[in-house]
């Protein structure tokens, strides 16, 4: 738990569910399953959650329900936009719906705040809002909460005494309604690290109820064209692909109502190219669709060092559309780095264009993009 963080594009972070398993290859450097094996390893939500490798602590695929966590946010009247499980998955294998249940009625109980939840489980996410188990939640909360909300006092942990079992064999109607579903406060999102997970992920996403659904590329490891997203459907032998970003043919279909992209941070992080950064930038400008740049992570491009920095490192040049290019003189580059305490250098090919990355640390890399900060967040009624 956390009434306050440094992520850039969230307030606080809410830790009803600790624990998950490496599922893609953005898992790899995951600094929350780093801090499970490290610094919180017998703290009592993160103990056992982990086991040790040579490559460092490795998510064992257990989970785990922080009962003193789950009714904080009802304790939090200023209006936060709020990261759930942010050290797990609400969506992992191992989490039941019970726990999914109680989540999804303090968020319905906190309508102050929004509620950010990212996955790398979309099937389970769709599963959940879509089927039984979502009837559910929208009964309690309906019935159990709003209806009744003596019944579950806001200054009480919702926890396993919450009577989940008394209502589960309720035979309730199949057209169980709510009167705010999906939740207007709560935004679903999916990670996706590279093409792959988001032809994979996005779709799913797009057949999940949601008020606000969005991505979160980060650690962003290679291109993504979200304007080609394959949709399941086939026109011969050909798979069908649409914008996940835009409507086409007067269709309602849902679109992605916001992007957030970041470069990877942390021990062992990969560089990311700067046109990967830039594409997703301007499709996002294109289609009017909201764009937040979190973090370079620790490699930085090197036509992205300041005019000082760069100079005593480079041969520098400005090209006609201003953004600095720089061509690396290597032995400069092999003497004056050390010098900055800079060790790594690494050369990025994408396309024809090759672009030289230097290690220089999250916080002098920064989250400028071509000198602008991308800060743009949904609009919506909350």
């Amino acid at each position: 738990m956390a009434d306050g963080t440094k992520i850039e594009w969230t307030d606080a972070t809410w830790n009803p569910v600790t624990g998950c398993s490496v599922v893609s290859p953005g898992c790899t450097n995951c600094y929350a399953m780093r801090l499970a094996g490290t610094r919180l390893k017998h703290h009592p939500s993160r103990a056992g959650l982990t086991i040790d490798t040579k490559a460092g602590p490795v998510w064992n695929g257990k989970v785990r329900f922080n009962e003193q966590w789950p009714s904080e946010p009802l304790r939090w009247k200023r209006p936060r936009r709020i990261f759930v499980c942010a050290h797990g998955d609400l969506f992992a294998e191992g989490v039941p719906d019970e726990w999914m249940d109680q989540v999804f009625a303090v968020m319905a109980l906190a309508p102050q705040h929004v509620f950010q939840v990212l996955t790398k489980r979309p099937e389970r996410m769709r599963e959940y809002l879509n089927g039984r188990a979502g009837k559910l939640a929208r009964f309690m909360i309906d019935r159990y909460l709003l209806g009744a909300p003596d019944r579950v006092p806001a200054t009480r942990a919702i926890n396993a005494s919450w009577p989940v079992a008394s209502i589960g064999d309720i035979d309730f109607p199949d057209d169980v309604t709510m009167r705010n579903w999906p939740l207007p406060n709560v935004w679903l999102g999916v990670s996706v690290e590279d093409q792959r997970r988001a032809d994979d992920r996005i779709p799913i996403l797009l057949d999940t109820p949601a008020a606000i659904r969005w991505i979160s590329a980060e650690p962003l490891l290679g291109p993504l064209d979200l304007t080609m997203i394959p949709t399941g459907g086939r026109i011969g032998d050909s798979v069908v692909c649409d914008s996940a970003l835009t409507q086409h043919d007067m269709q309602s279909a849902p679109t992605l109502d916001w992007v957030v992209a970041g470069g990877e941070s942390g021990p062992g992080a990969r560089p990311m190219h700067p046109d990967w950064a830039r594409s997703l930038r301007d499709q996002c400008e294109s289609a009017g669709v909201p764009f937040l740049f979190k973090q370079w992570g620790e490699w930085l491009p090197v036509d992205h060092m300041s005019d000082q920095f760069c100079d005593s490192l480079y041969l520098p040049a400005r090209m006609p559309d201003g953004v600095r290019h720089c061509t690396v003189d290597t032995t400069v580059l092999d003497n004056d780095a050390q010098r900055h305490g800079i060790t790594d250098r690494a050369a990025f090919q994408q396309g024809k264009r090759s672009m030289t990355m230097m290690k220089v640390g999250k916080r002098r890399a920064g989250r400028l993009l071509d000198g602008i900060e991308h800060n743009a967040f949904p609009e919506t009624t909350q």
